[in-house]
């Protein structure tokens, strides 16, 4: 046992691994990670790729993660957000055991540690407003200006801070704020704040604080208060380190502190991955909520269809670096198709449908074809489709003057219907517009699948429904929701007016009524396609298409 995770160790592919295995062979004896979201919105893919970062890396050292909720602005959270954050989790195969904590928890804490740096003389009470600060700050090539407040005596300081706490200031009117350096070359250090007044209502913790902890402030004391080995983040936070570290070290939390490590975040091709960006979508209603098939969230992309198998086989494609990079969105498609296409049953399902009737088959008549579920999987095993005289095609199976190398049906011509028989087209009915209603052909009774037919061979063969046997259902074909913008020199993006396409009377075999919500199938030729978890009823269903059969993308 020890030697396979000897040898899965030394495959590991990211950077982050060598810092981890370097502590492993120094102090530390485990290591403890975290996932440490704020509750202000739904997760992304972006998430997905720090959740499988985290829990990932405590699973492969024997250690732990958390799921901790940065719970430290009162105006923009909501429960609702904590229920979807811990569903996308847990969905994605992830379990933090009895490890939910909430920083809204340590309030008191924070508070005590504020107190300790007051009386210290490394904290103070402030009343510059926030653009009087900003001018104070400085520049990346000029230092700041000292507050005219720093100098206050730890007497003032204590007394202000806890009236502060009392609610006895209205917000922005006072902040309580680091003394460290207002020349230091990183801006972050030149007294940054640590609590501002709020007047707002907790999602847990109510009206029992109308002061809070800015998130600088109270994440390192979260991960040295749970004692984290590994603080995992994003690049944004690099030059927030030294401030880190600073309140890790002035807090008292100098045995084995928390060690904080920032890799680049997820980018992909026509995506979103601004959490307020995806909330303006939300808001002014350009979308079906958070879980809108078309959204980047973990809970759109689980509604669409995707597997949680396959977001984790992407979060392992792509890696982890320093670098910032755009990943094509082509590559979570090829991870999602990689999964199913042993896994899916493959059925057949007409989404633009012709009538084709075939005027020497009996009338009444059903035959039952056997065909098998899923050519790729023996194990799936086979399923009886019925066969009658009146069928349903795909519109552009069908072309009354055949191009050149359209190998379909068309007057005159010959191809196999799947898992049935020969048909040969002999005549087009039409409406008064012109508009082909019908498509009449004959079949030869001889060339039935499974008969041991020799003779002929035909080039098309085409999927197909009974007229008389099958579902009715909604089906939504989905493109990508963002489109570049030549335009933006910021390289925004812009929504796509095509993102969605709804048909609303296709018909598919028989084989989905039986079909619940969340079940993945192969409609043949047009894609894999998931039951709506949301807008499908008893009476009727509604599919997703999660991914087309083919893509331009290629596998490196």
């Amino acid at each position: 046992m020890e030697e396979k995770k000897e040898n899965a160790l030394s495959n590991t592919g990211n950077f982050i691994h060598s810092y981890v295995q370097e502590d492993l062979e120094g102090k530390l004896n485990k290591i403890h990670t975290r996932f440490p979201p704020e509750p202000n919105g739904y997760l992304h893919i972006g998430h997905a790729k720090s959740i499988c970062l985290n829990f990932g890396m405590a699973k492969l050292y024997g250690g732990k993660c958390n799921l901790r909720f940065d719970d430290t602005n009162p105006t923009k959270e909501d429960t609702e957000y904590v229920e979807s954050i811990k569903e996308d989790v847990k969905w994605l195969g992830f379990d933090w055991e009895d490890r939910l904590y909430f920083a809204s928890s340590y309030f008191e804490k924070y508070y005590e540690v504020a107190v300790k740096l007051i009386k210290e003389g490394k904290a103070f009470v402030c009343d510059l407003s926030a653009e009087e600060m900003r001018e104070y700050r400085g520049t990346l090539n000029t230092p700041g200006k000292e507050s005219p407040y720093r100098n206050r005596n730890i007497e003032e300081n204590l007394d202000l801070f806890e009236r502060m706490r009392k609610g006895e200031f209205p917000d922005g009117a006072k902040t309580l704020r680091a003394k460290i350096d207002m020349s230091s070359p990183n801006i972050n250090m030149r007294d940054p704040v640590l609590y501002r007044i709020a007047h707002a209502t907790h999602h847990t913790t109510g009206d029992a604080w109308c002061i809070y902890p800015m998130y600088d402030f109270a994440h390192p004391l979260e991960d040295a208060i749970e004692g984290i080995t590994h603080s995992i983040c994003t690049m944004e936070f690099e030059d927030h380190r030294p401030l880190y570290d600073w309140v890790v070290k002035e807090a008292g939390y100098t045995k084995n502190p928390p060690r904080q490590i920032e890799f680049a975040r997820l980018g992909l091709t026509n995506t979103v991955m601004s959490k307020r960006k995806l909330r303006a979508l939300v808001e002014e209603g350009l979308v079906d909520g958070w879980d809108d098939p078309r959204m980047p969230t973990i809970s759109g992309l689980r509604r669409r269809g995707f597997t949680p198998e396959s977001i984790r086989d992407f979060c392992e494609r792509i890696g982890v670096s320093k670098a910032n990079s755009v990943v094509d969105s082509g590559l979570l498609e090829y991870c999602i198709r990689d999964d199913l296409k042993a896994k899916a049953k493959v059925v057949m399902a007409v989404l633009h449908p012709l009538k084709l009737v075939i005027t020497n088959y009996p009338e009444g008549q059903i035959e039952l074809m056997d065909i098998e579920n899923n050519p790729e999987n023996e194990q799936l095993g086979t399923r009886q489709v019925p066969f009658t005289k009146n069928l349903y095609i795909e519109q552009e199976d069908f072309m009354e003057e055949p191009v050149k190398k359209f190998f379909r049906l068309a007057p005159g011509k010959e191809v196999r219907l799947k898992g049935a028989y020969f048909v040969t087209c002999t005549d087009v009915i039409k409406d008064k517009n012109g508009n082909i209603t019908e498509v009449h052909c004959t079949y030869d009774p001889e060339t039935k699948s499974g008969s041991g037919f020799t003779g002929r061979k035909v080039k098309g063969t085409l999927h197909w429904v009974s007229a008389d046997h099958c579902v009715k259902a909604t089906a939504r074909l989905y493109d990508y929701m963002m489109l570049d913008n030549p335009e933006s020199e910021n390289g925004e993006m812009i929504m796509n007016e095509n993102s969605l396409e709804v048909i609303e009377n296709c018909y598919i075999e028989p084989a989905i009524e039986e079909a619940k919500p969340g079940d993945k199938y192969q409609f043949m030729r047009n894609g894999y396609f998931c039951v709506d978890t949301k807008d499908t009823t008893k009476e009727h269903f509604v599919f997703n298409r999660i991914v087309s059969l083919k893509s331009s993308f290629k596998l490196k």
